[in-house]
């Protein structure tokens, strides 16, 4: 078995003296784990950290084993956040919960292209922590689990969305959620259309509402709780008043 395919370095870890067993996002074969011989160098390591741009060579003897991988760096990859340890962990925080959420070996473009646009965002400070919520939108939605955001759950009504239904994902209006306001999560504007500016308490809201669906579609079904990278960047931007 043998591909080529564009990726993201996802997560590395040592493995014997010299190499790394490496776990990468790919464009169209999804999540994949691969051996890297030379992965402790001073020459490969630098681009096995988390968020990393590679082209990865794909072989294995037969499908179902851990296969090697080579792996050819595509741009500056984390290089060009270093001065933004706060973007840095935005990264770090994408690649723990596309490692948890994705089944292994089963295609999610959809993923992909959401890490790549977060990845791209990274560089503006203003607007990459609204981006991170998209991004794990759209990692619920290409696993199954999409938000319905397009007209209220009870009214059908298109106006006026501000909640979501904690148990089925659907917006819900204003009149019609006031009754249950303290049970509805928070639905932020900025997600019903790119258009719309950021307000106070708008990240934060989206970060509590795909933390709330990641949990409970994915993680809990699992045993496992939301990654520890995810909630050191909600802390990190806390601190940073960003939320």
């Amino acid at each position: 078995m043998e591909f080529e395919d564009d990726a993201y370095v996802l997560s590395a870890r040592a493995h014997g003296e010299t190499g790394a067993i490496v776990e990468l996002l790919t464009a169209h074969h999804g999540k994949y784990a691969a051996h890297v011989a030379g992965g402790a160098s001073r020459r490969i390591k630098p681009f096995l950290q988390a968020g990393a741009r590679v082209i990865l060579n794909y072989r294995a003897r037969v499908s179902d084993q851990l296969g090697s991988a080579q792996l050819e760096p595509v741009g500056e990859g984390p290089s060009a956040l270093f001065d933004d340890a706060l973007a840095l962990a935005g990264l770090a925080a994408a690649a723990a919960v596309a490692a948890g959420a994705l089944p292994e070996r089963e295609p999610h473009p959809g993923a992909f292209l959401a890490f790549e646009a977060l990845s791209s965002a990274l560089l503006l400070p203003d607007i990459w922590p609204a981006v991170f919520v998209r991004f794990e939108a759209g990692l619920l939605q290409d696993l199954g689990f999409g938000l319905d955001l397009s007209k209220c759950a009870a009214t059908g009504s298109t106006d006026d969305l501000i909640y979501v239904s904690p148990r089925t994902g659907r917006a819900v209006s204003r009149e019609a959620g006031a009754p249950y306001k303290d049970k509805l999560l928070t639905l932020p504007p900025f997600l019903l259309a790119a258009q719309t500016g950021l307000g106070a308490g708008d990240v934060g809201a989206g970060l509590d509402l795909t933390a709330h669906f990641l949990n409970a579609f994915v993680f809990a079904p699992m045993n496992r709780p939301l990654p520890p990278a995810r909630l050191w960047l909600v802390d990190r931007l806390r601190e940073a008043q960003r939320l």
